[in-house]
């Protein structure tokens, strides 16, 4: 039986006992001994209880008494527990969005229109209200559309952007981050080095990204892509909304969205690498804290000391003058010819002339952004959920930016700006077969029922291309994608089983364990569920607090793979069956197409096994054509590989083929 269907009646037998517990006991003493006291005692009963304490009627009276006091006992600490429980949910429900008018009113018409269909199908629909409006990395809201619910501690996707641990980030930028995350993992297949020993290998080539970044991966993966991606990176759509020669940011989330812009510029520049940064000394601490010292040493931005020199650099970008970047400067030579965006700390504003830096930022068309009082312009208020109002102009449509944290920002910045990973060593060649790193994730033999339990169908999973499951050959529909999820995490990274917080935190990164018990046992049973009625077997076992598939009733491609690999690397004598059987046995990267978080580490530890095998080949092998049809072979699973592309080249110099490519397509190329 799954998990969730049991808890209810326990959790009602718990509080029938409970509920008998308090009413039981008083119910029963006033029935049969009557209240404990039945006023004060007379001088009289006082003197007789003196000279006789120990008599029926007094025993009676102090059994009677404790008995209250321990009921008195039970009834304070559950009402302990009702109050501890109510103060949970009270902070449970003040974290949750509200909707804003805008929403609640499209709500209310989307309902008005189901009700109209059962009484009058005549009815025209009204039309749907407008979209808050998004300019570049901004969302406009009406001025009283503010859902005023600060940060939320969950992650979450609506029309408008995402909701993380630590932040909000509209949708283009989230999609920004994704694709910066993407180029992560590109890298570390492009500087792998195959057929070396482990310890040649960056200590960080295979981490997971921080978990900022995994949640707003996970946030994306679960909601529609859009047509077609963001057009442009570039933030001139902030530019266009905020008031020309700056503004200052004062209230509570200002600082938050001083390191939106700051990780949005960022992002801006992967696309535009011209796109200029300036930002304050001040302002750098002020919105980074202790880490800023660290992380200034490799963010691409110019950094200045005063207005004055921020003006000198925006008036170099606008009239496109290749000027010498300050010592203080991190990143590119010059300053770029694009709109800069600048940012500084009010304490900045002692030190030069505001109003010729906001004349300059005009010119320029800049963006200029000061944290506090801006004395050369108007000054709004930001709240801790990005949205930004004139208090001059309350009528003022509200405009949303990006807000993070300290430690989202940091998170985010780790993906914008990487530490370069180091090469392991020049690639060279192997004289024997790499020894291969052991994988103690994945189940080293298969189990088998005893002939007389043979089950009548078979399920196979097949994980390698696009995750599904078969029964008897025939596709099974997994109609939630939590479900697939967990069916593909425990026969990749758990085939010996996961505890409920290893799954909540691979499926759903970021959001608090306790909010996600319901959403893993709904995941869980519908899969249940559906396995059984499909073919009647038990696939998912539960025991001690983990859930494992059942190896007896499963077959599993990835599994066929390790077993091809564990022949090819263990073998005496490298044979050609061994790699073709490896080659044969991975059709497809693993969970092609899927873009749960949790599978970048898996895939590449998987992928990078196997051109291990065809590297070491390759290498031991004497005929040239051979070892070069063993490199292509690596090619075609990792076309992405700077050392495989190197030694197929060399390979095909030594044939005589100087000018031919090395015969592999692009990354879809099989």
């Amino acid at each position: 039986m799954e998990a969730g269907e049991v808890r209810w009646p326990r959790q009602l037998m718990s509080l029938l006992v409970v509920l008998v517990l308090l009413v039981g006991p008083p119910a029963l003493l006033l029935t049969v001994v009557g209240p404990p006291i039945r006023g004060w005692p007379t001088s009289g009963q006082v003197r007789a209880w003196v000279q006789q304490p120990l008599t029926e009627q007094t025993l009676t009276a102090a059994l009677t008494i404790g008995a209250w006091l321990i009921w008195l006992m039970l009834a304070y600490t559950v009402a302990l527990r009702v109050l501890a429980r109510l103060r949970a949910t009270s902070a449970l429900l003040r974290r949750l969005p509200l909707p804003t008018p805008l929403q609640a009113t499209a709500s209310g018409m989307a309902g008005a229109a189901v009700l109209g269909i059962t009484t009058n199908t005549g009815a025209t629909a009204p039309e749907h209200p407008p979209q808050p409006a998004s300019a570049g990395t901004t969302t406009l809201h009406d001025g009283a559309g503010s859902d005023g619910t600060g940060n939320r501690t969950i992650a979450d996707a609506d029309a408008d952007g995402i909701s993380v641990a630590g932040g909000w980030l509209p949708r283009d930028v989230a999609l920004q981050v994704s694709a910066a995350a993407s180029l992560i993992w590109l890298c570390r297949r492009r500087d792998y080095q195959p057929g070396l020993a482990p310890t040649n290998q960056p200590d960080s080539d295979l981490a997971p990204l921080p978990r900022t970044v995994a949640s707003v991966q996970a946030a994306l993966a679960d909601t529609p892509a859009p047509p077609t991606a963001p057009s442009s990176y570039a933030i001139t759509g902030l530019h266009e909304t905020l008031p020309a020669g700056g503004i200052g940011l004062s209230g509570g989330g200002a600082l938050s969205v001083g390191r939106g812009l700051l990780v949005t510029t960022l992002l801006a520049r992967q696309h535009r690498p011209a796109a200029s940064l300036i930002v304050s000394s001040a302002a750098l601490i002020s919105l980074l804290g202790p880490a800023a010292q660290s992380l200034i040493k490799r963010l691409p931005l110019t950094i200045v000391e005063s207005p004055d020199e921020a003006a000198r650099l925006v008036r170099a970008a606008e009239r496109r003058e290749h000027t010498s970047i300050p010592r203080r400067t991190q990143g590119t030579p010059s300053v770029s010819d694009h709109p800069a965006v600048v940012i500084l700390d009010g304490k900045d504003c002692a030190a030069g002339d505001p109003k010729h830096l906001a004349d300059v930022s005009v010119e320029a068309a800049a963006t200029l952004i000061v944290l506090g009082q801006w004395p050369a312009g108007p000054t709004w208020h930001a709240d801790s959920a990005g949205h930004l109002h004139d208090p001059r102009n309350p009528a003022m449509p509200r405009l949303r930016l990006c807000v993070l944290d300290h430690v989202a920002t940091t998170d985010l910045l780790a993906v914008i700006t990487p530490v370069e990973l180091t090469p392991g060593t020049t690639a060279v060649p192997v004289a024997a077969p790499a020894p291969m790193r052991p994988n103690p994730r994945l189940p080293r033999q298969r189990s088998h029922l005893p002939a007389t339990d043979t089950p009548t169908h078979r399920l196979h999973v097949r994980v390698l291309g696009d995750p599904q499951l078969l029964i008897d050959g025939e596709p099974l529909t997994v109609r939630r994608s939590a479900a697939l999820q967990i069916l593909v995490y425990l026969t990749t990274v758990h085939p010996t089983g996961a505890n409920a917080a290893q799954l909540t935190d691979a499926i759903w990164p970021g959001l608090p364990h306790h909010a996600l018990t319901g959403r893993l046992y709904t995941a869980l049973s519908d899969l249940r569920t559906s396995i059984r009625d499909a073919c009647g077997l038990h696939v998912i076992d539960h025991a001690d607090d983990r859930y494992r598939l059942n190896p007896a009733h499963l077959d599993v491609d990835l599994w066929h793979l390790n077993a091809a690999l564990r022949h090819a690397t263990t073998a005496i004598t490298p044979s050609t069956e061994a790699w073709q059987a490896v080659v044969d046995a991975y059709p497809a990267d693993l969970a092609e197409g899927r873009a749960w978080p949790w599978l970048d580490p898996i895939r590449e530890t998987i992928r990078r096994r196997i051109i291990d095998v065809c590297t070491a080949s390759a290498a031991a092998e004497p005929d040239p054509d051979r070892a070069l049809s063993l490199l292509q072979a690596g090619i075609r699973i990792d076309p992405y590989n700077a050392a495989l592309q190197e030694r197929a080249k060399h390979l095909r110099h030594v044939l005589g083929d100087n000018n031919a490519e090395t015969g592999i397509g692009g990354p879809n190329h099989r």
